[in-house]
């Protein structure tokens, strides 16, 4: 890979900047996390935190500040697995798994000896249903099958803010737009195009919304653009923020990604864990 100092704006899994070399990573802090008051010794799960400054700007296209994004995210050279596991996942648990073909015993039919064996000049055959024949059974074709794979809560929690913090620590990737709920009298898809375009936002790139609460004149507003993609927390999927070229913020979801994904929560989490063990104790 050529080396740059700028990272790219893309946050495809492939170009994120968290997977790129240890020359293009900002400092982060490592602690080791291990659940207390188990019974097992398990392996530290090992987590960085990643301070990334993203500019605040106005309804109009201004920069009005700055915030920050401090979230917990997997070290480099475990980065691309959690979150390549994490993506299978998803992608693999939305299979339904109801593919089916039938076999020569379960296709209608065939049941009477086609024509006598001997004194044909034909292959011998014992009925019209064989896979060799048009209308017969599928040998080792799909059957309905269980797909849905299993990941640990907390590693799946690490790959979305590791996916989200390498998209705010590219330059570029990630900017936050004051709430602009109400700026929208009616829906028009027109005036929030040329909103984005305020924002330095190409409306041929894709591009995730982020806000705690969508106003359904927004909402209308932004359905008909194909590039966006409008989420909530509760929406909130791997899959969206890597297929991505651009995070959208509000200042609310700022907030609500360091309360939820941020190293204030992981702390959150110890002392609850803590509290379960000198309980059990007792």
């Amino acid at each position: 890979m050529a080396s740059s100092a700028t990272a790219p704006n893309s946050l495809s899994f492939f170009s994120s900047s968290l997977f790129l070399s240890s020359s293009h990573q900002i400092p982060k802090t490592y602690v080791s996390v291990s659940k207390l008051g188990s019974g097992r010794v398990t392996k530290p799960l090992s987590v960085a935190s990643q301070l990334a400054t993203l500019p605040i700007i106005s309804f109009e296209g201004e920069k009005v500040g700055e915030t920050y994004l401090d979230l917990k995210t997997a070290p480099e050279y475990t980065a691309r697995s959690v979150v390549h596991r994490a993506i299978v996942t998803d992608l693999q648990n939305k299979r339904r798994g109801t593919a089916s073909t039938l076999t020569r015993g379960e296709v209608r039919g065939g049941g009477i000896k086609p024509y006598s064996q001997k004194k044909t000049g034909n292959a011998r055959r014992g009925s019209q249903r064989t896979p060799l024949r048009p209308g017969g059974g599928v040998v080792f074709g799909p059957r309905p099958k269980d797909w849905s794979i299993k990941i640990n809560r907390k590693e799946k929690k690490l790959a979305i803010s590791t996916a989200i913090s390498s998209a705010a620590s590219a330059e570029g990737g990630a900017i936050v737009v004051e709430e602009f709920g109400e700026k929208f009298e009616k829906p028009k898809t027109k005036d929030f195009l040329a909103a984005m375009k305020r924002w330095g936002l190409d409306p041929k790139e894709k591009a995730m919304f982020l806000m705690i609460d969508v106003d359904d004149n927004v909402a209308k507003s932004s359905r008909n653009i194909g590039t966006l993609r409008m989420l909530t927390p509760r929406t909130l999927n791997l899959f969206d923020i890597l297929n991505s070229d651009k995070l959208v913020l509000t200042p609310a979801a700022v907030e609500f990604l360091n309360a939820r994904y941020g190293v204030d929560a992981l702390e959150e989490e110890d002392e609850d864990d803590t509290e379960g063990s000198e309980e059990a104790e007792e």
